[in-house]
C-alpha cells in the first residue's frame, strides 16, 4: 500500500471522510460492546465449560490485560508499517479469534483465544484515532470528528448488557463472542475503498528491546493492580507494580538515546498533551471505581437483573454522548480548559448526589447522579482526545492515540484496584451480622455483600432478609464513600484543565517536532 503525503493543515474532509469516519466507529464500538458482554455470558459458560476459579479470573481479565500491554506496541507499528494495513491486519485477527472463542471446547482453549483477542484488538484503538487525525485535517472537523468517536465508545458501554442479554435469551453463550465478526467483515471491505493510508516515510526500524520493555513494563503494572482489586494489598502484587514501574523508567531512558524511538518522549514537552493524559487518568480512576460499585447497586441492592440494570445506564451514556457533541462547539466560544472544567465539575456535583443515595429507595437518585456526572465527562472524552492527537505531529499520531488508550487503561485498572478496595474496607467495617448466623455464614457475608446474597438464602426467611438488609446498608456505605472520593477526583481534574489549558482553543493545541 501506497503512503500518502499529508496534505496542507485546514484542508476540509468530504462525504468519503465522513463515510469513513462511520467505518473507524465500529471496531471502537466493537471494544467497548466486548468489555461489558462477557460479565453476562459468564454464568452460562461457566455451566459449559466448568473452568476452575483460577481459570475464570483470567477468562474475564486476559483481554483487557493484554490489550493494554500491547497499545504503545502497535501505535508505533501503525506508524510505521501504516495504518490502515495495521487495521485491516487486525481486523483479520479480531475475526479469527473472535471465531476461536466463540466456539472454545474447553476453558484454557477460551483463555487462549481472549488473550489474542486482546492483541489483535489493541491494533484497533490507536489506527481508528491516528487515521481520524490524518482524515479530518480542519480543527473544527477534526473536534467534531473525533467527538463522533469518543460517542460510539460510551454508546458501546451502555449498549453492552442490553445486546448481550438478548443475545444470551436466544443463543449459546458463545454468541456474544460473534459480534466482531460482521463487524470485521464490513471493515475490511469498506477500509481500502474509504480510509487513506498513512506511514511514517521516516520511521524506521522497530526497537525489539524498547518493545519488550514496554511489555515488561505495562503488564506487571496492569496485572499488579489487579491482583491488588481481586485481594488487598498483598506483597506480591505491590511488588509487581514497583517492578513494572522500575521496567517503566528503564524504558524512558532508553527511548531518550534512539534515533526512532518506540515512543518519542518529547511529545510530554507539551503542556496541553501531557495535561489531556493526567486529567484522563485521574478521570478514569473515578469513571471505573465509580462504575463498578453502581453496577453492583443496580444488581445486588435493587435486585435488577444484569439486562434491566443495563437498561438503566443506557440514560447516562445518552447524557455523555450529548454533552460530547455539544463540546466542540463551546471549545470554540471558550477556551477548551475551561470547557472541560466546567464539564468535571458538573460531574463532581453528579458524584455528590451519589453520596446521598440511600439503600432503600434509592435508585431515582442514584440514576440522577450517574446521568449528570457522565454529562459533565463527556467534553474530556472529546475534547482531551482531540487535543492529545492535535498536540503530536502527523507521523507520531499513532503513538499519541496509543498513549491516550494506554493512560484510560491504567486508570480503569487503579481506580478498581484502589477505589474497589476502599469500599471493600467501608464494607467491612459497617456490616452487622444478626445473631443467629453460624460462624462460618457470618464470615462470608463479612467479606462481601456478593457472600451475604449468597449464604442469605441458606438461613431462614426472617434471619435472611435481616442479614441483606444489614448487608446493603453496608454496600451502600461504600459506594456513598467511593462517590465522595470521586467527587474529589473530579474537582481536582478541573482545577488541572482550568489552569493547565486556559490558553487553550479548539485546534490551537501546539504540536511537537
Amino acid at each position: 500500500m501506497s503512503s500518502h503525503t499529508v496534505e496542507a493543515v485546514g484542508r476540509k474532509a468530504g462525504p468519503r471522510e465522513w463515510t469513513g469516519l462511520a467505518v473507524l466507529a465500529l471496531p471502537t464500538l466493537l471494544i467497548s460492546l466486548d468489555q461489558s458482554v462477557l460479565f453476562l455470558a459468564l454464568p452460562p459458560l461457566a455451566e459449559a465449560l466448568r473452568p476452575t476459579g483460577t481459570e475464570t479470573l483470567w477468562i474475564m481479565d486476559v483481554y483487557g490485560f493484554l490489550m493494554a500491554g500491547f497499545l504503545v506496541t502497535m501505535g508505533t507499528l501503525g506508524d510505521r508499517i501504516g495504518r490502515r494495513r495495521l487495521l485491516m491486519i487486525g481486523a483479520v485477527a479480531v475475526g479469527v479469534t473472535s471465531l476461536l472463542a466463540a466456539y472454545s471446547t474447553s476453558a484454557q482453549m477460551l483463555i487462549v483465544s481472549r488473550a489474542l483477542l486482546g492483541v489483535a484488538a489493541a491494533t484497533l484503538m490507536p489506527s481508528t484515532l491516528a487515521l481520524i487525525g490524518n482524515m479530518f485535517q480542519d480543527p473544527r472537523q477534526r473536534g467534531r470528528a473525533i467527538a463522533l468517536w469518543a460517542s460510539c465508545f460510551m454508546a458501546g458501554t451502555a449498549l453492552g448488557p442490553v445486546i448481550g442479554g438478548a443475545l444470551l435469551e436466544f443463543f449459546w453463550w458463545g454468541s456474544v463472542f460473534l459480534l466482531g465478526v460482521p463487524v470485521m467483515l464490513v471493515l475490511l471491505v469498506a477500509a481500502p475503498i474509504l480510509l487513506p493510508e498513512y506511514r511514517d516515510p521516516e520511521g524506521g526500524k522497530l526497537d525489539l528491546l524498547s518493545v519488550a520493555l514496554s511489555l515488561a513494563a505495562i503488564l506487571p503494572v496492569v496485572y499488579g493492580l489487579k491482583e491488588i482489586a481481586r485481594y488487598g494489598w498483598q506483597p506480591l502484587p505491590v511488588l509487581t507494580a514497583v517492578a513494572g514501574l522500575a521496567v517503566g523508567a528503564v524504558f524512558v531512558a532508553r527511548q531518550r538515546t534512539l534515533a526512532h524511538p518506540v515512543l518519542d518522549v518529547r511529545l510530554f514537552r507539551n503542556a496541553a498533551f501531557t495535561a489531556s493524559l493526567l486529567i484522563t487518568t485521574l478521570l478514569m480512576v473515578a469513571v471505573a471505581g465509580s462504575y463498578l460499585f453502581i453496577t453492583g447497586f443496580l444488581q445486588m441492592v435493587e435486585g435488577l437483573s444484569p439486562v434491566r440494570a443495563g437498561l438503566w445506564m443506557v440514560p447516562s451514556a445518552i447524557a455523555s454522548i450529548v454533552s460530547a457533541q455539544l463540546a466542540p462547539a463551546l471549545a470554540r466560544r471558550f477556551s477548551m480548559g475551561g470547557v472541560i472544567g466546567a464539564g468535571l465539575a458538573i460531574a463532581a456535583a453528579g458524584y455528590a448526589l451519589i453520596a446521598f443515595v440511600g439503600p432503600v429507595g434509592g435508585l431515582p437518585l442514584m440514576v440522577t447522579g450517574f446521568v449528570v456526572s457522565f454529562f459533565g465527562t463527556g467534553p474530556i472524552g472529546a475534547l482531551g482526545t482531540h487535543l492529545v492527537v492535535s498536540s503530536a505531529p502527523p507521523q507520531k499520531a499513532g503513538s499519541a492515540a496509543s498513549l491516550q488508550e494506554t493512560s484510560s487503561h491504567l486508570g480503569v485498572a487503579v481506580g478498581i484496584a484502589a477505589l474497589g478496595s476502599l469500599g471493600a474496607v467501608v464494607y467491612r467495617d459497617a456490616v452487622t451480622v444478626p445473631p443467629g448466623v453460624p460462624a462460618e455464614a457470618a464470615e462470608t457475608a463479612r467479606d462481601s455483600l456478593e457472600g451475604a446474597l449468597a449464604v442469605a438464602g441458606q438461613l431462614p426467611a426472617g434471619l435472611g432478609d435481616q442479614l441483606l438488609a444489614a448487608a446493603r446498608d453496608a454496600y451502600t456505605g461504600g459506594l456513598n464513600t467511593v462517590a465522595v472520593v470521586c467527587a474529589v477526583f473530579a474537582a481536582l481534574t478541573a482545577l488541572i484543565a482550568v489552569t493547565a489549558l486556559r490558553r487553550v482553543g479548539s485546534g490551537k493545541a501546539d504540536a511537537v517536532r
